[in-house]
């Protein structure tokens, strides 16, 4: 019979690569939603142009292509990254679009009326969005927040085709030396449900601390 216990551990190492990629690129993707959705709402036009290029860009293709763009394309540019460098890239780039967007359309749902106290109190456009739009805005963002971190979560399975440690990459090693399909992928399957489980329940704390003592916000 095999010996399933090393097996799993390979798995389980893979996991801590998965988790490495899910945390950096979720840092890398809230850095870029923020910068992308504020540069949206601006009101200088090229930045609002390149914002917009940014998100059309990075939603319209596919991630595979991207991450390939990175990994094999950008060397021949003289940018040569490993593959957790290229899978954070990637990843973090391409779900900050969709958090861009998230970002602006929480700015958005501000009321006027809140832009126009802002102006009373002679406040710039720089201390109004940071002590005051935004504030308000983030208990809006959070919820989206987490689907955009799961769906990073998921979505750090396609690091195995650059060759990436991962633990898919190591599930599909597994099956190839033990001829069994079913324990190494119900053991990730597992996995990734626990760790989206644990991000669904971190941004649920989150929310609850963003949203204590703001009255009216709704999230």
């Amino acid at each position: 019979m095999t010996d399933w216990s090393g097996y799993i551990g390979l798995i389980l190492q893979g996991a801590l690569v998965t988790l490495e990629l899910t945390v950096m690129g979720s840092v890398l993707a809230v850095i870029m939603a923020f910068v992308a959705g504020l540069g949206r709402v601006s009101r200088f036009m090229a930045v609002r142009a390149l914002a917009t290029t940014y998100i059309e860009f990075f939603r319209g293709t596919s991630i595979f292509v991207q991450l390939f763009w990175v990994y094999f394309v950008l060397p021949f540019a003289g940018v040569t990254l490993s593959p957790l460098q290229a899978g954070v890239l990637a990843l973090g780039l391409n779900v900050g679009a969709y958090g861009a967007e998230v970002v602006r359309g929480a700015v958005k749902a501000i009321g006027r009326e809140q832009r126009e106290a802002c102006i009373a109190l002679n406040l710039t456009r720089g201390q109004a969005m940071r002590h005051v739009i935004l504030p308000q805005a983030l208990p809006l963002m959070l919820p989206t927040f987490g689907n955009n971190a799961i769906e990073l979560l998921k979505g750090t399975a396609v690091v195995s085709l650059i060759s990436l440690t991962d633990m898919t990459f190591q599930a599909q090693v597994v099956r190839a030396q033990t001829g069994s399909t079913l324990i190494p992928f119900a053991t990730i399957l597992v996995l990734y449900f626990l760790m989206a489980l644990a991000i669904s329940t971190g941004m649920r704390w989150l929310e609850r601390r963003v949203t204590r003592g703001l009255d009216g916000v709704r999230t």
